[in-house]
């Protein structure tokens, strides 16, 4: 078990500083939680802990990786899904602009939007997103210029710019469209895809699908590990509600 803890907290670490590097920041999303566990593993790995309480904590991590892949197989399912038939609107869920900038996570989101739009004339675009600090207009906004330029029509292009979260991209999108009765694509990186579609549902619409776009590889374990514990909250949500 000792070695499990060192080895495992090394990684975590070595992780943190790839992150760290390829965004030249110390404080990138969800970051730290790198460093704040493996600082835990390198600490169980080194100190003096029994035969015996290292066998509790083996048992105790056994229990979090088993709870960690049985969301992530949900999440990773989901993520390989993509919707191919006729869909009357999509929703394009919001992510960080910089400035007037769509970044690259958001950009990947639009690019497949843009894809399907093309392939389905017929179909409706919602682009969701409030605008937050360090943006000089709304996501939403950000949004519908990207994909104007890329030729999309003015009058297929509907704004939501007053959410700040999943959950709030849903609900005031709901007001362009029947959620018991229009096929609604929903447009978010693989990563997120899942706990999405779980909060549409929650949210009251009837006939999803989904539509996964890529993410930087680099940042796909922090993602996932962040969304593990997103996914956690949105089903406790809906127990609760």
């Amino acid at each position: 078990m000792r070695a499990y803890f060192l080895i495992t907290g090394t990684v975590f670490i070595l992780y943190y500083f790839v992150l760290a590097l390829y965004t030249h920041r110390l404080r990138s999303t969800f970051a730290l939680f790198w460093v704040m566990a493996g600082g835990v593993h390198l600490i169980c790995g080194c100190a003096p802990f029994s035969a015996h309480t290292y066998h509790i904590l083996g048992w105790i991590c056994a229990a979090c990786w088993l709870a960690f892949a049985a969301v992530e197989i949900r999440v990773i399912r989901a993520m390989r899904t993509r919707f191919t038939g006729d869909a009357d609107w999509i929703i394009v869920l919001g992510a960080q602009v910089r400035g007037r900038r769509v970044t690259d996570s958001l950009k990947r989101r639009l690019d497949l939007a843009h894809t399907y739009l093309m392939e389905h004339p017929r179909a409706g675009v919602i682009v969701s997103g409030g605008q937050g600090p360090g943006e000089e207009i709304s996501e939403a906004r950000a949004m519908a210029a990207y994909l104007a330029a890329l030729g999309i029509s003015g009058n297929r292009i509907f704004e939501e710019d007053r959410s700040v979260s999943t959950r709030e991209n849903l609900k005031f999108s709901s007001e362009f469209l029947d959620r018991e009765k229009d096929t609604v694509g929903i447009v978010t990186n693989n990563f997120h895809i899942y706990r999405a579609s779980v909060i549409a549902r929650q949210e009251g619409y009837r006939k999803i699908c989904l539509l996964p776009a890529g993410a930087n590889p680099v940042f796909q374990p922090n993602y996932l590990m962040r969304e593990f514990f997103a996914v956690i909250k949105v089903w406790l949500d809906g127990l609760m509600n």
